[in-house]
This record gives C-alpha cells, structure tokens and sequence, in this order.
C-alpha cells in the first residue's frame, strides 16, 4: 500500500505521515529532508540556491545517510529548500531516488509536495494536508523559537507566504492537490484528532 501526503509547510502533513507509516507498518520518507539538505550543501558551498547549476550538482552527490537533522531544520533551510526545488534539474535528479522509495515491498509512506501528482501518481490512497496560513505559520513559528532560533511570528508568517507561492507557481511539478486526493484540514484539529482522521481515511479508502 503506497500513502502519499502532500500539503503546505506546517500543515501537520509531516506528523500525520509518520504517525499513518506507524500504524500500518510502512518506511516512511519525508521528501522535504531530501530538498532541505540541498539547500544546505548548496551554502556549504558558497553557493546562492538560485544557482540551478550549483543546486543540481548539490543534489545529484546528495548522501541521503548524512543528512544532518539539526541543520535541515532552520528556517533558512526552508526558504533555500523551496527556491532549489524550482529547479528542474534538482527534481530530476531526486525524482528517482523518491520512486525508488515509493515501490518498497509492501509499500510505503511519502510526504511533500508532489508525491500524489508527480512522485506515485498511482499511490492507493492521497490525501492532501491544509490549514489556514496563520495557524500554520503560528505552529512553525512555535518550532523554531523551541529550538533557539530568534525569528518573529511576522517573518514566518511571510516566509510561509512566499514559500506557499513558490511552491504553487514553480514550472516544474508545483504543488497542487491530486484530482484524487482527499482534503484534511487540521486547522481546528488537535494533533491526535488530525492522525486518527488521517487514519480513518485510509481504512475508508482501503476498506479496512
């Protein structure tokens, strides 16, 4: 059974993928720590994530087994994994690695931005994860400041504006709800009111 999750950032996408990977025994990828870490090779570089040559470079000597958690998760890394997802040539030279994930024995669970339309079109079940832009930039806001980072809720909240129009524009596989996609919006969702929803719509689905 292949799950795919798409959604904005901070929508609860993340938590509800590895929370669904958990109950139905699945490995579960979350496709964002693949662009977040190219963001960051690309500055390690001495490069700007404009940089298409730069980024696809980055992304084609990706090591999936060092990506650095601490580093990936900085606000900066979000602003920088959005803009080198624009560039065709990163998608390109992740897409492969993303599929290869997609078609575990068994199957499994893959959350970001284009799992349900460009990643595992013919995932068993879409769901598409959404909440208002204040209360996703207000949980984003919370995560950053719990680990150190001195960021007002304004600047995330125009972080996560701009972030959600990259995402939504980009030529190359914008974000954008699968046709057959179920919307879940956990805007007025407790976390573990949004996981058992999340649950209940794949047992639906699956007739489970």
């Amino acid at each position: 059974m292949i799950i795919a999750v798409d959604g904005p950032l901070a929508s609860g996408k993340g938590t509800i993928a590895r929370a669904l990977a958990a109950h139905f025994a699945l490995p579960h990828l979350d496709t964002g720590t693949l662009y977040r870490a190219v963001g960051v090779a690309v500055a390690d570089a001495g490069a700007q994530p404009e940089n298409a040559q730069a980024a696809e470079a980055a992304a084609r000597a990706l090591d999936f087994a060092a990506i650095d958690e601490t580093r990936i998760r900085t606000a900066g890394a979000g602003v920088s994994a959005s803009i080198v997802a624009a560039h065709p040539g990163v998608r390109a030279a992740l897409v492969a690695l993303q599929r290869e994930f997609a078609q575990k024995p068994g199957g499994a669970v893959l959350d970001g931005r284009d799992i349900g339309t460009v990643i595992a079109p013919h995932a068993d079940v879409k769901l598409f994860v959404t909440a208002s832009a204040d209360v996703r930039a207000a949980r984003r806001h919370g995560e950053l400041v719990n680990r150190g980072e001195q960021i007002g809720f304004d600047q995330v909240l125009d972080q996560l504006r701009q972030r959600d129009a990259r995402d939504a524009s980009r030529a190359d596989a914008p974000m954008m709800k699968a046709d057959d996609a179920i919307e879940l919006d956990t805007s007025d969702l407790t976390q573990g009111e949004a996981i058992r929803a999340a649950i209940a719509i794949v047992e639906k689905r699956r007739g489970l």
